[in-house]
């Protein structure tokens, strides 16, 4: 039976159409501090900067009974009726747990038949956060859609709750508040709160950091879950070597702050580089021969410090170089089977608008 979704919405806009965009991130430091039960029992600090690079999600209403998810970069999709329960189970599992979130959380359980069409620039376990940036992206396409009254921190901990404790998946906060803010933030955690602090940074330090910058795509996608699975044990068992690794993590995001603030760029790749061998003991598999090779040949060409963005095992190196060494450090990395490309900083987070 058709559902008049018109009067779910705002009469007088008539709204049917929205799309929405949300930036990805790179990890500067800290990355594995904001991951349960590190977070709660010492407290995490991350760094971090979103990216010209994004998540998409475009939402229409449909005038049938049906819900169509479609996943515009892997050409999956996927038809269910609006009024069925819909587990969050793949394919496109967040899709149905963003689109159940909101018909239990805001309509009361009423149906909402849409269509929800996603695209991300970086695929899932490219180490950019592009799973919770894609979460954040369709959650501000149904909050443009229904006009609903959520801020930049209620939407970031919305997208938390549905992508941890709705579709189960393992993994840390940074992500969802970096898509929702945008820009350079120092982030802490503390006893369930979250405080995002947006760095003052001068517009020279900005382009100077634009221009040392090299991403290598490795070509793996990895799963960050078995990662964070595998950190979260050692925690839990007391490894020394582990936790001392993520005390230094934490440390290092602070310093690296500070060294951004003080446009100590040279400060900022000493850390980088710091921060990847703390990062590297916190569990197994975040390197591995190939990565530490791809390492070396770029630092041989002229890379200053680098780190694989994310969880680790693959996904994006993000290097710092000279920027006048920066032509020889992509000539080096071009002859590698991944895909070396340059990036500039987002500075404006979740957005969304009608058409």
């Amino acid at each position: 039976m058709g559902i008049n979704v018109r009067s779910l919405l705002d009469n007088s806009l008539r709204v049917s159409r929205v799309r929405a965009r949300a930036p990805l991130r790179l990890g500067f430091a800290g990355g594995g501090t904001d991951v349960s039960p590190y977070t709660e029992e010492f407290g995490g600090r991350v760094l971090n900067a979103t990216i010209s690079m994004y998540a998409y999600a475009s939402l229409e209403v449909r005038d049938d009974d049906q819900v169509r998810f479609y996943a515009a970069d892997y050409s999956t999709e996927v038809i269910l009726p609006a009024d069925a329960p819909m587990p969050p189970v793949r394919p496109l599992e967040l899709h149905k747990a963003v689109h159940s979130r909101i018909v239990r959380d805001f309509l009361g359980g009423t149906p909402l038949p849409v269509a929800l069409t996603t695209f991300s620039d970086a695929p899932a376990g490219s180490g950019l956060g592009s799973s919770s940036t894609l979460v954040v992206a369709m959650l501000e396409a149904y909050r443009e859609l229904l006009a609903l009254p959520l801020g930049e921190y209620e939407v970031a901990h919305l997208a938390y709750e549905i992508e941890r404790e709705d579709a189960g998946q393992a993994g840390g906060k940074q992500d969802q508040y970096a898509a929702c803010f945008g820009g350079i933030n120092f982030m802490e955690f503390n006893d369930g709160q979250t405080i995002i602090n947006p760095l003052r940074i001068r517009p020279a330090t900005l382009f100077e950091l634009e221009s040392m910058m090299v991403l290598y795509f490795t070509g793996i996608s990895r799963e960050s879950a078995s990662i964070i699975r595998q950190q979260t044990s050692n925690l839990r068992a007391g490894h020394e070597g582990s936790l001392a690794a993520m005390h230094a993590l934490r440390a290092d995001a602070l310093e690296m702050k500070d060294a951004l603030l003080r446009h100590d760029l040279t400060g900022f790749a000493r850390i980088l580089g710091r921060s990847w061998e703390s990062k590297k003991q916190t569990a197994a598999g975040i390197s591995n021969p190939e990565i530490n090779r791809i390492y070396d040949l770029a630092c041989a060409a002229g890379a200053l410090a680098g780190k694989i963005s994310g969880a680790g095992g693959g996904g994006f190196f993000f290097f710092v170089v000279d920027p006048a060494r920066r032509p020889e450090v992509i000539a080096a990395l071009k002859n590698e089977p991944g895909m070396v490309m340059t990036c500039g900083f987002s500075d404006r987070g979740a957005h969304s608008w009608r058409f």
